[in-house]
């Protein structure tokens, strides 16, 4: 009998579709083949409870009676990884001067895909930090769960702090490691 961990393989592909409501979703390897099965449970031990259509994505995947399912997540990357600047404020700054922000560690207060923002609170901050959906779809993401853990680079706008690109929880200490 073989071992099954032998059996892994690495891919790269790109996320056809997942969807957080029904745990699961699907990706398309850049080699071609079936779609691979990526649950929501492999998707949270890299740190995301959601990841956005067409995003980049690497895996080590493992072939069973059913298909070809993802094991472990190795890395994302956005589709679009660039912050959105929203608002007159930050129209002023560069993506580059964007990108220079500081990752600040954060949990999701609540979130409401339907209205399409929510607000979380940077850890030991009292003030709330707006996150709009095209912030999120464009970092990767496609929706957030209250008491979520993610890292935010944080913008000044005319209403206040705003998420200009979010990363995964753990973000903050690979850029700095």
């Amino acid at each position: 009998m073989k071992d099954q961990w032998s059996e892994r393989q690495r891919l790269r592909g790109q996320v056809k579709w997942f969807d957080p409501g029904k745990g699961f979703g699907f990706i398309l390897s850049e080699d071609g083949g079936p779609d691979i099965l990526l649950h929501a449970n492999v998707l949270r031990n890299f740190g995301q409870n959601s990841v956005s259509d067409g995003a980049g994505i690497s895996v080590e995947v493992l072939e069973t009676e059913r298909g070809m399912q993802a094991t472990e997540v190795l890395e994302i990357v956005p589709p679009d990884p660039q912050p959105v600047p929203l608002g007159e404020d930050e129209g002023e700054m560069t993506p580059e001067e964007l990108l220079e922000l500081a990752l600040e560690p954060a949990r999701v207060k609540w979130f409401d895909k339907v209205k399409g923002f929510g607000f979380a609170n940077a850890f030991g901050k009292a003030e709330d930090i707006f996150i709009h959906i095209e912030v999120l779809r464009r970092s990767g993401f496609s929706d957030l769960q209250p008491g979520e853990a993610l890292c935010l680079r944080v913008a000044e706008g005319s209403r206040g702090k705003m998420a200009v690109q979010a990363a995964p929880w753990d973000a903050a200490l690979r850029e700095t490691g």
